[in-house]
């Protein structure tokens, strides 16, 4: 049986996107705040996966073996660098988040076992490879504050308190929910970036966050006038009315996790391409992962 362990690291790092062929104001159009001289900078937290079957000591690999790789390899070089200048690889393509993903990606192949390079330059902001040549992930994670009732309108108010418990009383109940939004693409050979940021950003604020935030989902979200607003048909939602929008800028809509509170989450996997999707009647994403409420 296979297995996978993780190993963090971290380091802290600058960073600017600029192309020297490019002109200030058009730098500034496809970078943004990216652009300032000298560059700025994050603390970037990094989870190596490695994947193995376990050896008769009970281990994929020996951890306490891993870290001085990560160090030699990674770390130690990165820490306090500026990164535009330290590997030759930031130099033809631009250290993104998801570059530096990739790149590290191929400093550790030869030396580990690896399943998995997963990258925060910050909390709200992550990006992960898996050796797929320039494909990788991206994740930016946001939140909104909504109330709702779970009952279906179809049901005596005693058969919804049997099925929803609490969360059936009539005036609702409130969560702050935190929503992350992964999107699949390949990384610009040159950019570095597999899908504009600051785009992506507005598409979910502009479909979801802005019109969702401190709303009552049955009644000010039409789509919950005739759909139960579990966390699940949130996320089926939120993923139906991201997923065009978001091939429009160039990428596909990977995954929808929403979080609903501590204790409760779901998944929605949406690429269209991926082998077991499949899709409901009204043709929302199908639901591939779900907590228990």
């Amino acid at each position: 049986m296979k297995c996978i362990v993780n190993r963090r690291a971290q380091f802290s790092a600058s960073h600017r996107y600029w192309l020297p062929e490019l002109s200030e104001a058009e730098n500034q159009k496809k970078f943004g705040g990216g652009t300032q001289f000298p560059g700025h900078g994050h603390n970037y937290v990094l989870f190596v996966s490695l994947e193995g079957e376990l050896d008769e000591y009970g281990m994929v690999v020996n951890l306490s073996e891993v870290k001085p790789v990560i160090k030699r390899e990674v770390t130690s070089q990165l820490d306090y660098a500026y990164l535009n200048e330290v590997w030759s690889e930031f130099q033809k393509t631009l250290p993104t988040t998801e570059n530096i993903a990739r790149v590290i990606w191929q400093r550790l192949a030869p030396h580990l076992p690896l399943v998995n390079i997963q990258l925060f330059e910050n909390p709200e902001l992550w990006a992960d490879y898996q050796g797929n040549g320039m494909e990788a992930s991206l994740t930016i994670k946001t939140h909104f504050s909504a109330a709702h009732r779970l009952a279906r309108p179809d049901l005596s108010y005693e058969e919804n308190c049997e099925i929803y418990g609490k969360c059936a009383r009539p005036h609702g109940h409130g969560h702050n929910y935190h929503l992350e939004v992964t999107v699949t693409g390949e990384i610009d050979s040159r950019t570095g970036m597999l899908v504009d940021l600051g785009a992506l950003q507005k598409l979910v604020d502009d479909y979801v966050a802005e019109p969702f935030d401190h709303s009552f989902l049955n009644k000010d979200i039409s789509y919950f006038a005739r759909v139960v607003p579990t966390a699940e048909n949130i996320a089926l939602h939120i993923g139906n009315l991201l997923q065009q929008p978001i091939q429009e800028v160039g990428t596909q809509l990977e995954k929808i996790k929403l979080i609903e509170s501590p204790n409760n989450s779901c998944e929605v996997y949406c690429r269209q391409s991926t082998q077991n999707s499949t899709t409901t009647q009204n043709s929302e994403p199908a639901l591939t992962n779900a907590s228990s409420r």
